[in-house]
């Protein structure tokens, strides 16, 4: 009996020790789970030294790539990967917290600034919209960029009268010439809007109460509106809708800021011109943003990349890299923003601050105050139900849109499969009786 305690405790004691072990190593990792294309890879390359000039600690990247938010909750919530930070959208962080999945961010950065207090106060403060129970986002959430949905259109066949307007994507003159994001939320709002234009331009109700409206008869009005736009649409699109504009395969893109502006770039470079607005009639404001999971299992090297995250220079770098717009308000920042060959100008003060009230940026990327007062920011939908009624009218809504063409071809392909299939068998019992034919011949010979 003593012999057999003696075993069980060098068993616990092995354990332990290799439990502690495998720790130690994963204290030496930082796994980061991100949108793709969606950071400057040499500055991700590069926190591992600066992380070791902070802290006198090493650090391995490992780094992998999402295209869809509810991919990304779903390895966690379910999967209990442990993944140290993430990017989600506005409304996935907001999900997570209602779902007790977030660790706080550890601010305490020793002999390093924090550089958090960067961001802009108007996303600070859109984000402390979705506080409950105490807790304030801003201390589980730090924005990453942020962006609009609007309408990428081509200037050669679009006007811009045209394209400022919900009504275009509607519009049969665009018959199959319009892509649209493959977001459900950003689509789900955009219909609802459009069918309640009159009540908008009657002040009975705003555009934040529409996009987040999940009631039945709002839920059965975005799918009929919806489908009312399938025979314009050419393709739901996650990330081709940049290349396909700039060839001039479709004239409109439902789309978000970031990849317009990628776009409008790639397309002067062919001759062709692109621009982008944001709907007259209303649209969302869309932020992502690190958090840190709770399965994550390095909560300081975390904290850390998120407070890296927040450097100007690094803000900027990333910017210049993806297209898409940094929650980071810095005089640095603005500065670089300033284009003097530009004709209009943009009152910003409410992302810069006072003295931003009459400046020269790209209004793609920073867009004026009165297009941001037309927009509001997605919400969760708060019950299970609710979201699942919507991503069934969603799925309904995709798999309903086939065009006729599309159709009659794969009605050939399979049809001339089945013929082929039927000739084959044919062939082969063909082939057989005459073979039992040439053996009965023998049997008589």
């Amino acid at each position: 009996m003593k012999g057999l305690k003696y075993i069980l405790l060098l068993a616990v004691l092995f354990t332990l020790g290799a439990c502690q072990r495998s720790q130690e190593e994963r204290n030496r990792i930082l796994k980061v789970y991100n949108w793709a294309d969606y950071i400057d890879e040499d500055v991700l390359a590069e926190f591992p030294e600066w992380y070791k000039e902070q802290t006198g600690e090493d650090i391995e990247v490992i780094y992998q790539t999402f295209d869809i938010n509810e991919i990304m909750l779903t390895k966690i919530e379910r999967g209990h990967e442990d993944f140290d930070v993430v990017c989600p959208s506005e409304y996935i962080i907001e999900r997570m917290m209602k779902k007790d999945m977030l660790q706080p961010i550890n601010r305490d950065f020793g002999n390093t600034p924090d550089y958090i207090p960067n961001l802009a106060p108007y996303i600070q403060e859109e984000l402390n919209k979705m506080s409950f129970d105490e807790r304030k986002v801003t201390d589980y959430a730090v924005a990453y960029m942020w962006g609009t949905a609007g309408v990428l259109y081509n200037k050669g066949l679009v006007t811009e009268e045209e394209a400022l307007t919900c009504g275009s994507l509607w519009n049969p003159k665009f018959n199959n010439k319009i892509l649209m994001k493959d977001s459900y939320r950003d689509c789900y709002g955009l219909s609802i809007i459009y069918a309640n234009t009159e009540r908008l331009q009657k002040g009975e109700v705003t555009v934040e109460q529409l996009m987040n409206d999940n009631s039945k008869d709002a839920i059965i009005m975005a799918e009929e509106y919806l489908k009312m736009m399938k025979p314009n649409i050419a393709g739901w699109e996650a990330d081709f809708g940049k290349e396909m504009m700039t060839k001039g395969k479709a004239w409109l893109n439902f789309t978000w800021s970031g990849d317009a502006v990628w776009a409008i770039e790639e397309a002067a470079a062919v001759d062709v011109e692109l621009d982008y607005v944001v709907p007259i009639e209303g649209s969302n404001v869309w932020f992502d943003g690190w958090v840190i999971p709770k399965y994550a299992r390095n909560v300081k090297a975390a904290s850390y990349f998120i407070n890296y995250m927040c450097r100007p220079d690094i803000a900027l770098r990333n910017m210049d890299a993806i297209g898409y717009v940094s929650a980071v308000a810095t005089p640095e920042i603005l500065e670089e923003k300033i284009d003097t060959t530009l004709e209009n100008f943009s009152d910003l003060s409410y992302f810069f601050g006072p003295e931003a009230d009459s400046v020269q940026v790209d209004p793609v990327q920073y867009p004026d105050r009165q297009v941001i007062e037309r927009c509001a920011v997605i919400r969760d939908f708060s019950k299970k139900e609710d979201l699942e009624k919507v991503l069934e009218m969603w799925s309904r809504v995709k798999g309903d849109n086939l065009n006729t063409g599309i159709v009659l071809i794969i009605f050939a392909v399979f049809g001339g499969l089945f013929v082929w299939l039927i000739v084959n068998k044919v062939n082969k019992y063909r082939r057989h009786m005459e073979r039992k034919k040439g053996r009965r011949r023998k049997k008589r010979r």
